[in-house]
């Protein structure tokens, strides 16, 4: 059973997605990540938006961790309940809604969103059937909604190829963990080149 790892609720179980509609972020993976979010300043105080959510695993450790307000966005009915579930177990936690569950498509929950800096951390874990040209063009969304400091992470098959990074956004680095690949990016800037995944970019500070 995955739980939530760290944090205002850390060792609470997490709320599963009954079936096999979504592939959940393993918790070695996740602890692996949020090390390294929590070494980069980028979780403390963030917005951040969850997308293809499943059960929420990811937004609701930042938001235990001390995000300020974090966005799941799922489509699936299941999924979506699951969230819910997680969320409120936050929410009493820390007596604010600082969880909301949005099931909606993830392209169309971003239309309706207008352009602009909204979110600090955008955390993917589309299924991997999706294809590449589908991702680019939801990462092209996220990329004209990303705080100018902000982050976004996108975990992959390790045999998937490097996702299509639109204009707005530069890589960051990448890390492979068996089987699951995560690709961070950055908003990009003129002159600024793909990082070799080691730092020296702006995101390090960002909320130091």
């Amino acid at each position: 059973m995955s739980r939530i790892i760290s944090g205002i609720v850390g060792g609470v179980p997490l709320a599963a997605v009954p079936g096999s509609a979504t592939r959940p972020t393993t918790d070695r993976v996740k602890e692996a990540l949020f090390s390294r979010l929590d070494a980069l300043g980028m979780i403390a105080r963030a917005r951040v938006l969850d997308l293809y959510a499943g059960s929420g695993a990811l937004g609701v450790e930042a938001a235990s961790r001390g995000a300020s307000t974090v966005e799941l966005v799922e489509s699936e009915a299941k999924a979506a309940q699951a969230c819910e579930r997680n969320a409120r177990t936050v929410n009493d936690a820390v007596s604010r809604r600082a969880v909301t569950v949005h099931r909606s498509k993830v392209s169309s929950f971003l239309e309706r969103v207008p352009p602009g800096p909204h979110w600090d951390l955008v955390l993917m874990d589309p299924p991997y059937p999706l294809g590449e040209d589908p991702l680019a063009a939801v990462l092209g969304a996220v990329a004209d909604r990303l705080a100018p400091d902000g982050l976004v992470v996108v975990e992959r098959s390790a045999r998937s190829p490097e996702p299509s990074w639109p204009d707005g956004l530069v890589r960051y680095g990448d890390r492979k963990y068996g089987e699951t690949r995560l690709w961070f990016a950055e908003p990009a800037a003129d002159g600024r080149e793909a990082a070799d995944g080691e730092g020296g970019s702006a995101v390090a500070g960002a909320r130091a």
